[in-house]
Parts: C-alpha cells; sequence; structure tokens
C-alpha cells in the first residue's frame, strides 16, 4: 500500500491593494476546481477547499483586512483568465477592488502579455464576462477600467425596523454583489475615519436585518441572494453630469472598505439612475473613507429579469506589494488559521 507522507504546504500570492483595498492573488500551490461555469467553479472551491481562503484570511497568516483572489482557467472562449474571489465571510460573485488587483497581476507579472498604450481582455467572473481596459505605460498597469456585470435597483426607500434607530429607509441595489444603501448624514455619520468602529457596529446590525427583513434573489443567478454589504452613503455634489460624493462599505464581520467599492459603485449609480438623478454618460466619482477614489460611468441601460438596470464601467488603480510564500506545516494546530473578536470585525463568524 502506498504511504501518504506528512509534509509542507506552500502557496505563493502575490500582494495588492486598489485605492487601499487589499486584493491578494493566488499564483500557486492551488489547483483549480471543477466545474463548467465560473459560478460552479466558485460553488465547487467553497464547498471542497474553504480551507484556503481560511489559511490565507484568518490568523496567524492573514487578517479581516485582506481578501485573496484564485486565478482559474476560463470557462469561455473569450475570456484570458477566470477568477474566485474570496473574502472573510464569503465568495463574492464580483469585486471592482479585486478585478483590479487580478488585472494589475495578471499584466505585471506577465500572465497576461502587456501591450502599451492599453491591453483589452476580458475576466470570467462567477456573477458574468467583465472587460477590462488597462492603461499601461513603461512596464505598468497604471489603471484599470472594467465594465461591470449590469446593476439594478431591487428596491427603493424600503423600511427597516432597526432595534435602537426605530423606522429606517434603505435602497437595495445589486453591482455584482446586493447592497442595502443608507443615508450616512441621516444617522448622524460623516464617514471620517475615527467613526469606522461605529460604523462597522452599526453596517454589521443593518446588514443582518436587511438579510431578515428584505429577503431578495437575483433574477437570473439564483445562487446570489440578500443583502451581504451594507454602504453608508454621503451626500452628492454635482459637476455637470457627473455628481461625487463620500462613501464608506461595511464588509462583513464588520470592518469598513478601504476602497470606494466597485460593485458600491455600480450599485449606487443604479439607484441614482432609478431615481432619474444620473443618465446614460453621467457617472459618479466616489471617495473612501481614506479619501481614494473609484470613477464610474454609465455606458448603457438594459434589463435583467423584469428590473430596469445599468451597464456601467469603473476605473481606479492598484499597486503590487510584495512576493510571499505561505507555508502549513504538518504539524501545525491551526492549518485553517483562527479568528478572535478583538480584531475580527463584530464577530467570529467566517460566514454570513
Amino acid at each position: 500500500m502506498a504511504q501518504v507522507m506528512a509534509g509542507r504546504r506552500i502557496v505563493t500570492v502575490v500582494g495588492c491593494h486598489a485605492e487601499g483595498e487589499q486584493g491578494d492573488v493566488i499564483t500557486g500551490g492551488v489547483l483549480p476546481p471543477p466545474g463548467d461555469s465560473m459560478m460552479r467553479k466558485k460553488l465547487n472551491f467553497e464547498r471542497d477547499h474553504d480551507d484556503i481562503r481560511r489559511m490565507l484570511i484568518c490568523e496567524p497568516r492573514g487578517s479581516v483586512a485582506r481578501h485573496v483572489n484564485l486565478i482559474v482557467p476560463s470557462t469561455r472562449d473569450d475570456c484570458a483568465a477566470g477568477a474566485i474571489i474570496m473574502e472573510p465571510t464569503e465568495y463574492p460573485p464580483m469585486s471592482g477592488s479585486n478585478t483590479m488587483c487580478i488585472a494589475t497581476v495578471l499584466l505585471e507579472t506577465g500572465m497576461i502579455p502587456m501591450v502599451e498604450p492599453e491591453t483589452r481582455f476580458r475576466l470570467d467572473m462567477p456573477a458574468g464576462p467583465v472587460d477590462i481596459v488597462a492603461a499601461c505605460h513603461a512596464g505598468k498597469c497604471v489603471s484599470v477600467t472594467l465594465k461591470n456585470v449590469p446593476a439594478f435597483a431591487f428596491a427603493l426607500d424600503a423600511v427597516l425596523e432597526l432595534v435602537g434607530h426605530g423606522s429606517i429607509t434603505i435602497d437595495i441595489a445589486y453591482g455584482g454583489m446586493i447592497y442595502a444603501i443608507v443615508d450616512a448624514a441621516a444617522l448622524g455619520f460623516e464617514i471620517v475615519p475615527d467613526e469606522a468602529r461605529d460604523l462597522a457596529v452599526l453596517g454589521e446590525q443593518i446588514r443582518v436585518a436587511a438579510r431578515d427583513q428584505h429577503p431578495v434573489v437575483h433574477p437570473e443567478l439564483a445562487d446570489i441572494k440578500n443583502v451581504s454589504i451594507v454602504q453608508f452613503a454621503g451626500p452628492l455634489v454635482r459637476d455637470g453630469n457627473r455628481v461625487s460624493a463620500r462613501n464608506t462599505c461595511i464588509v462583513s464581520p464588520g470592518r469598513s472598505d478601504r476602497s470606494p467599492t466597485g460593485t458600491g459603485t455600480t450599485a449606487r449609480m443604479a439607484v441614482l439612475h432609478a431615481r432619474g438623478v444620473l443618465r446614460v454618460g453621467g457617472g459618479l466619482t466616489h471617495s473612501s473613507i481614506i479619501g481614494s477614489e473609484f470613477h464610474g460611468t454609465i455606458v448603457g441601460e438594459t434589463v435583467v429579469g423584469s428590473f430596469p438596470a445599468i451597464e456601467a464601467t469603473i476605473r481606479g488603480r492598484a499597486w503590487i506589494t510584495g512576493l510571499h510564500h505561505y507555508f502549513v506545516d504538518s504539524d501545525d494546530p491551526w492549518p485553517s488559521g483562527y479568528v478572535l473578536s478583538d480584531t475580527w470585525g463584530t464577530s467570529t463568524s467566517v460566514a454570513q
């Protein structure tokens, strides 16, 4: 009988962040999961290999501020590569900041040939294909513009009963993830770094309440359901056909996204379009709690199920921060890591 030898697992990761939000990319040591679509690959990986996500995001190797992305072969002939996104409590079907990191790593490590002044390709994401236009100069990817999946508003001014706050209103919208969008000023917030902990606690309270009181399902992708992230939206400032605003999105289990959040920018544009504030050709410059920016533009209208929807692009920047080799020894008592409530958001949950 063959003997299985215990040894050391080694996973290679390229560190990257997009406008402040960490979106590291696995480039070695993890085999792609099976599946005839990227959504099926994501679901299979989530079911069979969640130890990889926990090992890289939980302590002692990671942190609640980290996201990790696995590059896999595309399931579509029109895409150069596919990706599975891993966050502290979920596998999002799409993420703007992570996509910017993925595109930057693919280009700056040579996995996709860089063409100057711009490189165009398509990525196979669980929520659907995403077109990439990367501005390139002197061997560097200086910005990434992605055409996101169609976005739409599920509900405007939905009433939410919230313990300690009574009745508040939320907009529920999809921009690659499902958002509850709340008026930050109405709840007493300016969206500044000193408010981060209070925003995180209230954001998680809103997320849980919204999932309970307003269950929703994507009309075409049944595996995408219910609010998974809360956006505190600042007031709008208009400049011609564009508006600008500050925001922060609370990533479960309770922390502010350091970037302006690409899917959140798209979701908010869908709400503004539904309200008649923005039209095709208009857009939103979104700034984050640390002052970084994404630039969104509505480029078309479409329909998703019975919902009027928008097509939009998001532009931002990403930077490679390092190259890492993570080891897991066979006798390590915490091969999948651990979480403690003093650093892991508002709970010790690793799932929504």
